[in-house]
């Protein structure tokens, strides 16, 4: 038998954007085959007819769904498109225990589950089911499309690969043998220290204050997760972090791995000027290298836009969503 949690929901709205009066919401949940409850955002167009198009949207990573994949959930769903905004196992409204903890095989099955969802729900068409994964959950999304047939069309937004930023370190600084050894030895260490206090240590959010001498990328998120444009009190980077030991396993299991033999579209979406963006290009270069389905993906550059202008837009709207629109529209027919 299959139980739920019972999920402590907030009722009233708690965005960081406004509330939309195109759309109807309410807070949805369902299991993923871990027996984790998950907590989502549902958004329905108020024009909508018959079996709609649907979208499971999550992300980024440490966030949680009143922040960007809320606003890109209740955007699409203006457009026609019935969607989710889901938090991630461990984290936000959504159940597991102990918190704060990551996993790339979790996490993928968070969007598995989600898909599962929107299959069973008598407004949506199962043959018309896509997903949008931001920042960190960009890598989940194209896992995901790697394992769900039922998938048919894929955005990777401002996109991690949080399997190779783990292992090599940012701009894959610490790509080599004896700084993986270093940091694998530090977390095992910190494993037990875990037990011995009874609690598992966070490692912290986005740093506050903000140090003058901050490289460019961590003052982009200070921009947003610390600020009114995108702080919440539920988001791990706008507060205590993950644990510690929360992306332990992400040291040594690559998850883009199969990525080229995604038969269903992807369109990746990076911003120009954002620290990620080499993330977007390699996962784009290898999804398309001796594969026999490049011919639906694409890689979509934003002019002058960075990381987190594509978590809210930034101060000139660089979100392509009338890009979304259109890719959704041709793969979801």
């Amino acid at each position: 038998m299959i139980k739920k949690e019972e999920l402590n929901l907030v009722t009233e709205w708690d965005k960081t954007f406004p509330k939309s009066e195109k759309v109807d919401h309410s807070k949805v949940t369902f299991v993923n085959r871990y027996g984790i409850t998950l907590a989502a955002d549902m958004y329905v167009p108020k024009n909508g007819t018959g079996k709609l198009p649907a979208i499971a949207v999550s992300g980024p990573f440490g966030a949680v769904k009143e922040q960007c994949s809320g606003l890109y959930a209740q955007t699409m769903a203006e457009r026609g498109f019935l969607t989710i905004a889901f938090d991630p196992s461990f984290t936000g409204e959504s159940g597991g225990v102990p918190r704060y903890m990551a996993s790339p095989d979790i996490n993928t099955e968070d969007f598995m589950a989600a898909v599962d969802f929107l299959s069973l729900n008598d407004k949506v068409d199962p043959d018309r089911i896509g997903i949008i994964g931001i920042c960190g959950w960009g890598g989940m999304a194209l896992n995901t499309a790697a394992l769900d047939t039922r998938i048919k069309a894929t955005v990777a937004s401002t996109m991690y690969d949080m399997t190779r930023v783990n292992a090599n370190g940012y701009f894959d600084s610490e790509d080599s043998e004896e700084a993986r050894f270093e940091k694998k030895k530090a977390m095992c260490a910190q494993r037990l220290e875990d037990l011995k206090n009874g609690e598992y240590k966070l490692g912290g959010g986005v740093v506050d204050p903000l140090p003058e001498d901050a490289p460019f990328f961590v003052k982009d998120y200070y921009d947003y997760y610390k600020t009114d444009r995108g702080y919440h009190p539920r988001s791990l980077n706008s507060n205590g972090g993950w644990n510690v030991i929360g992306c332990e396993s992400f040291m040594n299991q690559p998850i883009l791995k199969y990525s080229n033999e995604i038969r269903n579209a992807v369109l990746i979406i990076h911003g120009e000027k954002a620290h990620s963006c080499y993330f977007g290009k390699d996962a784009y270069t290898n999804m398309v290298k001796d594969s026999k389905y490049a011919d639906n993906k694409e890689l979509m550059i934003i002019p002058e836009a960075t990381h987190t202008d594509l978590y809210d837009g930034g101060d000139k709207d660089y979100i392509p969503f009338d890009k979304l629109e259109n890719f959704f529209d041709e793969y979801l027919k």
